[in-house]
């Protein structure tokens, strides 16, 4: 399924019913006093939170969402029908905006959470309502009110406890798919992630945690280069960041200067990214020999005094150490 993460979408909540004008017909009443109903209320829109989605893919093709109206009331003093409530469920981190303010309305961090997007219209009165003891037989009803109408922009960030970011083809699915249950799609080309892929990394029988592989960054991807640009907002939900930084190259100043691109590309894009904890994984040790691995650590820690990690994806190595530090650094956030 194609990964969507923003849409556009039209919501417009139910009509309330008309009041009834309708007098008694009895036999043997002539002059029946009035009986007409209220209408009934309109359904109202309502947005719910729901794990288990992760793309926006089903509003590709339906972008306009109508709650039911209210029915017109009755004789005998039957109240119209109200309108169902319209209930539509987005994935778990969706943020939605109005499109007319551009306010944010909600953000949806949770299952289950909802709200009330558009309320259905008020029900109109029937006649019976305007009866006193001045004018028993009152012609007089009300319309039900129009439902509420917004235009909606809906962005999906990803919720994830940890963000893999870096240059493209550093080894970041590669990572994810031998720590986890994922399978993401793995290939020696530049941008083989083209939308984020999401991991539940299982530490025992009750600790766990999800970790999102990110489109690859490159130089100016703040700016809109690349495809980067288009998910680096998923990043500001995940509480670490682990750069991966490729050393098969065997050129540790090359791996050096990508750890200082990364930065910057996330700095410049959000000031509060460039705050957030980062840890470095140097991934492709399997590559180098010892005594290159050896000047690569000592090199690393020269520049990066702490919180950082060599590994082979491949190999699996020192993938372990990685994930017994990050569930040990999620419990002290708790």
């Amino acid at each position: 399924m194609k990964f969507i993460d923003e849409t556009k979408i039209l919501v417009k909540a139910g009509n309330g019913g008309n009041g009834c004008l309708s007098f008694r017909r009895e036999k043997y009443i002539p002059f029946g006093g009035p009986d007409g109903g209220d209408g009934g209320h309109g359904g109202s829109v309502i947005i719910q939170a729901k794990d288990g989605l992760d793309t926006l893919a089903d509003f590709r093709n339906k972008s306009r969402f109508v709650a039911p109206n209210g029915k017109t009331g009755g004789g005998r003093n039957k109240k119209g029908r109200s309108g169902d409530d319209l209930v539509i469920q987005l994935p778990a981190g969706s943020v939605i905006y109005d499109m007319e303010t551009e306010e944010l309305i909600c953000d949806l961090e949770r299952d289950g959470q909802s709200i009330t997007i558009a309320s259905g219209g008020e029900f109109g009165l029937g006649n019976t309502r305007f009866k006193t003891s001045t004018n028993r037989a009152p012609r007089k009803t009300t319309d039900g009110k129009p439902g509420e109408e917004r235009e909606l922009k809906i962005i999906l960030k990803v919720l994830a406890d940890v963000g893999l970011v870096g240059l493209p083809n550093v080894g970041k699915s590669s990572i994810l798919a031998s720590i986890s249950m994922a399978t993401p799609k793995i290939a020696n080309y530049a941008f083989t992630t083209i939308h984020p892929n999401l991991g539940v990394v299982l530490i025992n029988d009750y600790e766990k945690f999800v970790v999102a592989d990110l489109p690859g960054l490159i130089v100016g991807a703040s700016t809109g280069a690349g495809l980067g640009i288009q998910f680096l907002k998923h990043i500001s939900r995940t509480k670490l960041l682990l750069n991966v930084v490729d050393i098969s190259m065997n050129n540790i100043d090359k791996a050096l200067q990508d750890v200082d691109v990364i930065t910057k590309e996330l700095e410049d894009y959000d000031e509060d990214l460039g705050k957030k904890d980062k840890w470095y994984i140097f991934n492709k040790i399997d590559l180098l020999d010892e005594k290159e691995l050896e000047i690569l650590k000592k090199s690393v820690n020269n520049k990066i005094k702490k919180n950082v990690f060599f590994v082979s994806a491949k190999e699996k190595a020192g993938l372990d150490e990685v994930c017994e530090n990050i569930i040990e650094y999620l419990r002290d956030l708790q």
